[in-house]
């Protein structure tokens, strides 16, 4: 290669960028695309544009008689490219808003939003501001990676790597495409993460894995999260920057394990502290336990049997195993190691083994647990498809009573409405004048019907308490999110509260704390709920249930205490209307559906839409009805035995991520440490795994 090729001169590598970012400046000022006046969201777009025209200043001003190598280009075009190309997911994502009703009144009402009215044009402007250039960055990037010698094919394509990883990993969940997922990805697709970490960190550039690995991170947030962009109008950036200090976090432990870690343990260092990490993202305030590893295998019900041992978290791990194995399989091939048919033994070992196990569990439940006849309750799930948001009260009322009566002619034993399927607070309206207020009247209305019925209903619902002072007067009153049981002569019988609410956006409980966040959520639209503080079992004659409310179901912990309370059967209530998206609603059943398997309790769901279903205790999904559209599922569920006897995962809990947080401190700091103190060095072993491989020139 002449010295002409390879040191093209800097004038045409200054005029590709600053020509691309000046061209999109003006785009974004022009007639049909512009975004003046600049709001805050903005100013990321104008700072992508004033970074590129930075960098096509910066190559002008160097000596012209020393042109810049290409390969010297790599890394500021990798990094424009993803900065760009995150900001065009959110416009892109935030396009979807556009045809939202509550957004379209949130603009009416004043609200600091700028924003298209029809999705079609907003998406088209996305694309036309960002697309252009972020082709330019790639194109900059593929030719000066090919100019970037002695650093090794996975080195060289790291960034692709990782674009294939969260490419996989998203299809191996359910996911747009295909509501189900492909499953059997989830066994290789973080695979080339984990070769990018591991050539990284042995080729000594701790930084970079670390960076890729973020990278990984937030982009399979974003894109695996994206319906998070309608449910309000900062969901998607709170778990953006949140997700961003979880990967920040798990990153650089990973990454410090892989360098200090003996080599024959290095295929465990990624999946222990992955496992844990999971733990980690799905607790607190902040906690969000959804897309986790083990949620692409729900329909492998053999193998996910194993949970009843060790919750999802076992599934997990088993899952980041085989991943790992794979990756040190790929790599001994490069290496030309031997020992290669051992290794595709144990990778198929895992699932085979599992399986098996999870196989004789199914074999040994009792039949109860299996949907047997023995001890049946039948529960007839509403599914009226309105939104609080979008529809009138009176509306959804009298699509409510029409699917109840149609429901009634199977005789259930209950009917279960979703959440806040009736909205008006029944406690405060039904003791207000029904002439003075229209809620008391339909409050009236929807409890003298219930009463006419003659079955036991259990009804989302606003509910709310009140604090007086000593002289009798109300100082302040608390708004819950509530599910209330009615029998079958119209009597409350009990009400829960709902404890686990939406972090940001239905709850915050840092407005001493961090008052600009708290009113800027205000002006967003939100609004807040208190956490309930008793978990309420509720007693039917026939059966003792629990309701944990939308996404409550999705946490182990936060389901396996109603267990421990004395729940028999796990009745969830959602709306996941709100979303326009089958996707998210999918995700959310997938996650809540190894609740069943954990406690071996029998769950059905009842949403106003999303995924209204019947899962009994093995995990098998019974029946579902059709999201979007006024649908009732009549659901003849197996109740197990009061005294059954509670399985590992009851009552141990979470120990599977705690045990694997321990091996991975031990196997990544104490044993190092260990070798270190009795004289061994572990640095010769490592500078072993730093060489250049034969196969990755």
């Amino acid at each position: 290669m002449t010295g002409k090729t390879e040191y093209p001169h800097t004038l045409l590598q200054a005029a590709v960028v600053i020509g691309g970012a000046l061209v999109a400046l003006l785009t974004a000022f022009a007639p049909g695309y512009s975004i003046a006046p600049v709001g805050v969201g903005d100013t990321f777009l104008l700072s992508w544009l004033a970074l590129h025209l930075l960098w096509g200043l910066s190559l002008l001003v160097r000596d012209p008689r020393r042109p810049v190598p290409w390969a010297d280009l790599a890394p500021a075009a990798e990094g424009l490219f993803f900065y760009g190309f995150f900001l065009l997911l959110f416009a892109y994502i935030f396009a979807l808003n556009a045809n939202m009703d509550y957004v379209q009144r949130f603009i009416e009402s004043g609200g600091n939003l700028q924003i298209a009215l029809d999705t079609r044009t907003e998406r088209r402007i996305a694309l036309v501001r960002y697309l252009p250039l972020l082709l330019i960055d790639l194109g900059i990037w593929l030719v000066a990676s090919r100019h970037r010698q002695g650093r090794g094919r996975l080195i060289r394509w790291s960034p692709l790597l990782i674009l294939l990883a969260v490419a996989l990993t998203v299809l191996a969940m359910p996911n747009a495409l295909n509501l189900d997922g492909w499953g059997f990805l989830g066994w290789v697709a973080m695979v080339p993460l984990f070769l990018v970490m591991r050539q990284q960190t042995r080729r000594g550039n701790p930084g970079r894995a670390i960076w890729y690995g973020v990278l990984y991170g937030v982009l399979f947030t974003l894109t695996g999260n994206f319906w998070l962009g309608t449910f309000n109008l900062v969901s998607l950036q709170a778990v953006g920057i949140i997700f961003l200090g979880f990967y920040a976090v798990l990153m650089p432990l990973l990454v410090l394990g892989l360098m200090r870690a003996p080599r024959r343990m290095l295929a465990l260092v990624i999946p222990l502290g992955w496992t844990a990490w999971e733990l980690f993202r799905s607790s607190g305030f902040l906690g969000y336990p959804w897309l986790l590893v083990a949620h692409s295998q729900y329909r492998a019900i053999p193998l996910i049997q194993v949970a009843q041992w060790g919750g999802v978290w076992l599934v997990s791990l088993l899952v980041l195993v085989v991943n790992s194995l794979v990756a040190e399989l790929i790599l001994a091939m490069m290496d030309r190691r031997g020992g290669l048919r051992r290794r595709l033994l144990v990778i198929a070992a895992i699932p085979a083994v599992a399986s098996g196990l999870g196989a004789l569990l199914l074999l040994q439940l009792p039949p109860a647990a299996e949907g047997g006849q023995q001890d049946t309750v039948r529960l007839a799930l509403v599914q009226q498809n309105t939104d609080p948001r979008k529809h009138e009260y009176a509306d959804t009322l009298e699509s409510l009573q029409r699917l109840t009566m149609e429901a009634l002619e199977h005789n259930p034993d209950m009917v279960v409405w979703s959440e806040t399927a009736f909205v008006p607070n029944i406690r405060r309206w039904s003791g207000e004048d029904p002439r003075r207020y229209s809620l008391a009247r339909l409050v009236q209305e929807f409890t003298a019907w219930q009463e006419s019925i003659g079955t036991w209903l259990l009804t989302g619902n606003d509910d709310y308490a009140r604090v007086f002072d000593e002289d009798g007067r109300e100082v302040e009153r608390h708004s819950f999110n509530a599910a209330v049981l009615l029998d079958d002569t119209g009597g409350r019988r009990e009400t829960y509260h709902k404890i686990k609410l939406v972090p940001f956006t239905e709850h915050f409980p840092f407005e001493e704390q961090l008052p600009w966040i708290y009113h800027m959520l205000l002006d967003f639209d939100v609004a807040f709920w208190t956490p309930g503080t008793e978990r309420v079992i509720f007693e039917h004659p026939r059966f003792r249930f629990a309701t944990p409310i939308c996404f409550e179901d999705v946490f182990p912990e936060e389901v396996r205490q109603f267990a421990l309370a004395g729940m028999q059967v796990i009745v969830n209530i959602s709306n996941d209307y709100w979303s326009l998206q089958e996707t998210a609603a999918q995700q959310h059943f997938v996650a809540s559906l190894f609740r069943t398997i954990e406690l071996r309790r029998p769950m059905v769901r009842s949403t106003a839409s999303g995924v209204t279903a019947h899962v009994d205790a093995t995990g098998r999904i019974l029946a579902t009805v059709p999201q979007y559209s006024e649908q009732i599922l009549i659901a003849d569920v197996a109740v197990p035995p009061a005294d059954a006897p509670p399985t590992l995962y009851q009552r141990l809990g979470d120990w599977v991520p705690w045990t694997a947080g321990i091996l991975f401190l031990l196997i990544s700091f104490v044993v190092p440490a260990g070798a270190a103190f009795v004289g061994k060095r572990p640095g010769k072993e490592r500078q072993r795994e730093q060489r250049s491989p034969p196969g990755d020139s």
